[in-house]
């Protein structure tokens, strides 16, 4: 993976947090679980919309937690081995995940629902605020 030019050009004044995050991002590459994001257009009631799905087969919904923590959207997934089942074959493990996405600022989860061992969580992508301000110029003499 080649790694992203540095971000202290000084014309990018206030980015040097984009540079740990994307670090972060890269070092979280586990394939498990496998996921896919789409963009849902705008329609009469709703905004345009992102959504996560991840495909967590064998996952109830007591089993999958789905969080937001300092900007950072983290589903995790624990499953406990059954203790009362003689396997004699298993393909199939208990396991666990956590899989973690940066949020942009102002991105909101609108809600998760799991239906048909997929979990699908919504996220509202914000319109940026058209400001324009300006900015008196002090004249010292």
């Amino acid at each position: 993976m080649s790694r992203v030019p540095s971000l202290s050009s000084p014309f990018l004044l206030g980015f040097d947090e984009i540079e740990r995050v994307l670090d972060r991002v890269t070092k979280a590459a586990d394939g498990y679980p496998p996921y896919n994001i789409e963009r849902l257009p705008r329609d009469e009631r709703d905004p345009e919309r992102l959504r996560i799905t991840l495909a967590v087969a064998g996952f109830t919904r007591d089993q999958l937690e789905v969080s937001v923590e300092e900007s950072q959207l983290v589903i995790r997934g624990r499953q406990q081995d059954d203790k009362t089942r003689e396997y004699l074959h298993r393909g199939i493990a208990a396991r666990q995940f956590q899989r973690t996405f940066v949020l942009a600022d102002g991105i909101e989860v609108l809600g998760a629902d799991l239906k048909n061992g997929l979990l699908s969580i919504d996220l509202a992508r914000p319109e940026p605020e058209r400001v324009v301000r300006t900015v008196a110029i002090r004249n010292h003499e």
